[in-house]
């Protein structure tokens, strides 16, 4: 791990290796310093690192380590500039999604290339395997090798962001915004794989932020930005699952809705209730739940009318219409009335789920089924106007369905209808919140509905019908159709009937028991005599009385009606002006909630501090009583042992009564109860078993004279009952007999059908065995010609790690050689330079010699000076000659001083070998600091040498 000094160092090191095509030893470089804890405090060269750090992480796909360095980046600035997080994790999106982008419109076979079950499963051995033996385009390969990594690495980042940000109150946005991005990634490509594990991710981060409340930096969720962020993201969700066909995790997204909405005990703003209505309806009719569908399109009905105030005419009559139709699709029976009472409880919690859903604010001690029912909803609709809004093959569709009764031409009368409904709907042009609205989809339900109306209405003026006949009344369904219709309507006790097959009718009335009739016989008897009265004496007509009691009836019914119509308007006023009223309350009251909510957090802060002062109080109360009761214990056991090996009363008369002295006369106390309880036992015990011994002996021959009558009574009617039982057989016998010979005449019908049914089964097995032997020899075939691809593959692995080892020793073979003849030169080289180094060394042993010797003659004697006869004596100068002749060294500068006041005398001058020797040498072994002469010979940096360091003596 390499230290710098500053941050830059790192980020220029990491540009170095870089440019020298090292990225992943740049990468390890800045990992190093993120994770390093020397760097813990922010700077904004950190800022550039990271930049530079996801960069690569991008290039090498490297997601751990991306997620290792934000992560660190986090604790860093959390807490003094979260913005520079925010730039970071944004870069890092734009990063990864350009890079998929890229790959994705590099590659041509897209649908192909993200043909993966799972973005997070590594790819399976068998799927190489099969890639090499299957005969797979290479582009199609390629594409696939190229795209799905990038979406993989896509995928990571998405996941990683959001596990970073899930509980950061300052950067809620950057989360929303990551979850609205990974959510559209799995609508654009449809991953509903990773859609599901996205839903339950951005779930159990919801539930551990209510889990753990004490978090540092914990989001807020009764703040208004924050509630609206996270509904946003959930309805986002709720989106996207129903345009994947996810229904399941659509309603799970519902209840994610339903339950924040409960935590923070707000309701959301019209526009999102009417998505999240509308996908209600959606899902409900999915799961084939019409009643639930239907209250649905009853709650976004209202809450377009009340809330869209742009809402057209023509829309609002649309939505009206599929309210009604929705509610009249629901079957017209309870499916749960012959159930048992555990289902009935089961259902009755489910529909409190579901009206709690949809919202419906059902009471638990109510029944649910009772609640949300067809009736009820129906007499809403009618109630609230919503029928009123609807169109008129609506209305006349209602009250022919509902209200009217005509069994035998109810058919006739609907299908038009329902042709004209079926052509209506269509896109709502000022509701772009809702769906596309088609009618036709209440069709089959419709028409299903008619039937089983008509069946009732004809079960009440028929008892017996032609099946062809009540086939006629039917357009919409065959007869089998409406059969299987029938069974369901049976079962749940809407009409009673049954279709003789061998008659060809279906035959209506009471199938129960014969005596269920008889219950109620009077009322029936009464019935009919009156009936037999009103022949005998019919009722004058009421017409004629009502003219000529009230003239004026048709006004006063006009005017009733205005009557009406204005008290319904002003009523209408009235529940607008409570509902506002409400709302105004509601605002008070929430209000009064928080300021009271207030005051007991303050309360109960006040309490809980009590609290501890009198648990701390009680705490040090109960160590001193422990402490006492430990002791007395110590001295109780001591005393016991006193008791045991002395036998001497431990109390005496006038002795100071302590606790100690109170528990050993309470022990005594319950030594002595014990004893006396024992003997009352043991009494008790004799007494008890005198009296059932001689109720025993009183008992035995009265038991014995029972036991004899009852074998008496029992041979009695063991032969009573086998009697009977003969005769029973010989009767059984006898209509057995009888039966037989009524059934012999069918016995060839009987045989000649079952050698038809044998003839054609033996046919369908001989067809099934003919194809299951062609399809098992298939089977051999391909699994024998995989087992010769997958020879065909060992042997070619096979032949391919022989070549491979077989390189390998020929390579550290070669590398052998080579290390031994390196070790050979280098040995030799080695025996070279040793030579050498030896010569050299007996040379300079002998210029030292050399020198030394010299050094010894001119240090020995003077040297004698060539005869200058014509030369005065007083031209030499006085101070070399002392100086040569008594052999003591003389500085340079009186040398040159010399040399200039007068001629310099002449010096002996060494041979030519021993002056290049010298020269050789260096500055160190120059003769010249011996002479006072310059000799020619003398190399020019000798005096410089000699003046640069001082001489033995030299001060």
């Amino acid at each position: 791990m390499a230290n710098f000094a500053k941050p830059e160092n790192a980020l220029k090191r990491a540009d170095e290796l870089i440019n020298v095509g090292q990225k992943q030893d740049a990468l390890q470089a800045l990992h190093d310093l993120i994770t390093s804890k020397r760097y813990r405090a922010w700077q904004k060269p950190l800022e550039k690192i990271m930049f530079k750090y996801l960069d690569l992480c991008v290039d090498l796909k490297r997601g751990r380590f991306a997620k290792d360095g934000l992560i660190q980046y986090r604790i860093v600035c959390q807490q003094v500039n979260v913005s520079s997080l925010e730039e970071v994790i944004k870069h890092f999106l734009h990063l990864s999604t350009e890079k998929a982008e890229q790959a994705r419109s590099q590659a041509d076979a897209l649908d192909d290339a993200l043909d993966v079950d799972d973005l997070e499963a590594d790819r399976k051995p068998e799927d190489l395997q099969l890639s090499i033996v299957s005969g797979e385009k290479g582009k199609d390969r390629s594409d696939r090798e190229l795209v799905t990594p990038w979406f993989k690495f896509l995928w990571e980042t998405y996941r990683t962001v959001l596990e970073i940000l899930r509980n950061n109150s300052k950067l809620e946005a950057l989360y929303a915004m990551t979850a609205h991005k990974a959510f559209q990634f799995c609508k654009q490509y449809k991953r509903t794989t990773e859609f599901r594990r996205l839903c339950e991710i951005i779930r159990n981060h919801l539930a551990n932020l209510n889990k753990y409340r004490d978090q540092r930096d914990r989001p807020d969720l009764s703040a208004p930005e924050s509630l609206q962020l996270y509904l946003d993201t959930r309805f986002d969700q709720l989106k996207v699952a129903t345009e994947l066909g996810l229904w399941q995790e659509a309603f799970r997204s519902v209840e994610d809705i339903y339950g924040l909405m409960c935590m923070v005990k707000k309701t959301p703003k019209s526009s999102l209730l009417m998505v999240y209505y509308s996908k209600l309806t959606e899902i409900f009719w999915i799961s084939s739940s019409q009643l639930y569908h239907a209250y649905a399109w009853f709650k976004l009905f209202s809450l377009q009318k009340n809330f869209n105030k742009n809402l057209s005419q023509k829309d609002l009559q649309l939505i009206a219409s599929s309210v009604v139709l929705a509610a009249l699709s629901v079957p017209p029976f309870d499916r749960a009335q012959s159930a048992s009472h555990m289902e009935l409880e089961n259902e009755k919690e489910r529909n409190l789920r579901m009206a709690n859903l949809i919202g419906f604010n059902l009471e638990p001690k109510f029944e649910g089924r009772d609640m949300l029912s067809r009736s009820a909803l129906l007499s809403e609709l009618v109630s609230r106007g919503v029928l009123s809004c609807a169109s008129q093959e609506v209305k006349d569709l209602f009250h022919v369905l509902e209200h009217e009764f005509h069994p035998l031409d109810l058919g006739s009368k609907i299908q038009p209808l329902l042709e004209k409904i079926s052509k209506s709907g269509g896109k709502l042009s000022s509701a772009p919140s809702l769906p596309e609205v088609q009618l036709s989809q209440y069709v089959p339900s419709l028409e299903k509905l008619a039937t089983l109306r008509l069946l009732q209405q004809v079960s009440k003026i028929y008892q017996t019908i032609r099946i062809e006949s009540l086939s006629q009344l039917v357009p919409f369904f065959e007869f089998s159709v409406v059969e299987k219709i029938s069974v369901d309507a049976v079962k749940n006790n809407f009409v009673a009937m049954k279709v003789d097959h061998m008659k060809g009718v279906v035959i209506f009335g009471n199938l129960g028991i014969e005596s269920d009739g008889l219950k109620d016989h009077l009322a029936v008897f009464a019935e009919s005599l009156s009936k037999v009265r009103a022949m005998l004496f019919p009722v004058p007509s009421k017409a004629s009385k009502l003219g000529g009691i009230v003239p004026n009836l048709a006004d006063t019914v006009e005017k009733e009606h205005k009557r009406l119509l204005a008290r319904k308007s002003i009523i209408e006023k009235r529940k607008e002006d409570q509902e506002r009223q409400q709302l105004e309350m509601e605002r008070e009251e929430e209000q009064k909630r928080l300021k009271l909510q207030k005051l007991t957090e303050e309360a109960e802060q006040k309490r809980l501090a009590a609290e501890i002062q009198e648990r701390r109080r009680q705490r040090i109360l109960k160590e001193i009583e422990q402490k006492e009761l430990e002791e007395a214990q110590a001295l109780l056991e001591d005393t016991e042992k006193r008791m045991k090996k002395g036998k001497k009363k431990t109390l005496l008369d006038g002795e100071k009564v302590t606790k100690q002295n109170v528990m050993q006369r309470a022990l005594n106390e319950q030594v002595k109860e014990r004893q006396e309880m024992e003997k009352k036992l043991q009494k008790l015990a004799k007494t008890m078993d005198y009296l059932e011994r001689a109720k025993r002996e009183e008992a035995a021959p009265v038991i014995e004279a029972a036991y004899q009558r009852r074998l008496v009574e029992e041979r009695e009617f063991y032969e009573r009952e086998q009697q009977r039982e003969v005769e029973l057989s010989k009767e059984r016998h006898e209509s057995d007999l009888k039966e037989k010979s009524r059934l012999s005449r069918m016995l060839n019908f009987k045989e000649k059908f079952q050698e038809e049914v044998i003839s054609r089964r033996q046919a369908e097995f001989d067809r099934i065995k003919t194809e299951r032997e062609e399809r098992i020899s298939q089977i051999i075939r391909a699994r024998k010609q995989e087992r010769d691809i997958k020879r065909k593959q060992m042997y070619y692995l096979t032949c391919e790690e022989e070549r491979i080892r077989k390189l390998e020793e020929e390579e550290e073979a070669r590398k052998r050689e080579e290390a031994e003849k390196r070790k050979k030169e280098q040995a030799e080289r080695k025996a070279k330079l040793d030579e050498i180094a030896e010569k050299q060394r007996q040379r300079e042993l002998e210029l030292e010699e050399k020198a030394k010797r010299m050094r010894e003659e001119v240090l020995k004697g003077p040297i004698a000076p060539p005869p200058e006869p014509s030369v005065a004596p007083a031209a030499a100068p006085p101070a070399v000659a002392p100086s040569s002749g008594s052999g003591k060294y003389v500085p340079k500068w009186k040398r040159q001083a010399a040399e200039v006041s007068g001629p310099s005398s002449p010096t002996p001058t060494p041979p030519a070998a021993e002056s290049d020797s010298w020269t050789n040498r260096g500055p160190p072994q120059n003769p010249d600091k011996w002479t006072s002469g310059s000799s020619s010979s003398r190399p020019s940096g000798g005096d410089t040498w000699r003046s640069s360091r001082p001489r033995p003596g030299q001060r």
